[in-house]
């Protein structure tokens, strides 16, 4: 395993934010199940977590709207054909808990809290909700990706996260790593249900603000 974790965490930016935020989780599982909702072309999460699931007692559930069933040969592999937010039928095939939850799907805040809402009540306390590209910088018209609406969706799924910490800061602890585009980790503490999120009010515009600024 640390011979594939030396040469993995080399090969891109995303490898290297997968080993160094990501995998640190990971390696905490023993026995648990490992939920993914992307794969894509390149299978890099996939391949990670199936790679960990040949040396622990681990089993992983890719959920991706296009076919890769073919992509791995493996026993404690099940791919799930299917869109992320077709609850009702991925709830008949997937287990009642998961020890590592990854979301890599569709990069927009409306669908990332709708994932989020729909599925964290099957992580483990104590347990791990990874959302991908929350990062807008690399987006920015000056930045090497420059996309329009990649920026705007990355920020305001980085927003949404901060709103949700908002009314849950009893229930969660978030991280963010901002390598390559990004990824946040929410830490589920209890196993109250997640509260809706909640609008940021800061003084930024405040009176007092505007007059620290001029004596600044």
């Amino acid at each position: 395993m640390e011979t594939f974790i030396k040469n993995y965490e080399k090969k891109s930016r995303h490898h290297f934010k997968l080993i160094n935020f990501l995998y640190p989780e990971l390696k905490k599982l023993k026995s648990e199940n490992i939920l993914e909702f992307g794969v894509s072309e390149k299978a890099m999460s996939t391949e990670l977590f199936l790679e960990y699931t040949r040396h622990k007692n681990c089993r992983l559930y890719s959920i991706d709207n296009v076919d890769y069933s073919s992509k791995f040969n493996e026993n404690r592999w099940k791919f799930i054909h299917s869109r992320d937010d077709e609850y009702s039928l991925i709830r008949k095939i997937i287990p009642k808990e998961f020890g590592l939850i990854l979301l890599d799907t569709i990069h927009e805040a409306s669908h990332v809290k709708k994932i989020i809402y729909k599925y964290y009540n099957l992580l483990k306390i104590n347990s791990c909700f990874f959302i991908d590209d929350i990062s807008w910088i690399p987006y920015l018209k000056d930045s090497d990706k420059n996309r329009f609406y990649a920026e705007i969706n990355n920020f305001e799924t980085f927003k949404l996260l901060l709103e949700i910490l908002n009314n849950n800061r009893e229930n969660i602890n978030i991280d963010f790593n901002f390598h390559g585009t990004g990824m946040c980790k929410i830490l589920k503490l209890n196993k109250k249900k997640l509260n809706p999120p909640k609008k940021i009010i800061t003084r930024r515009n405040s009176l007092k603000n505007f007059i620290r600024k001029i004596f600044k």
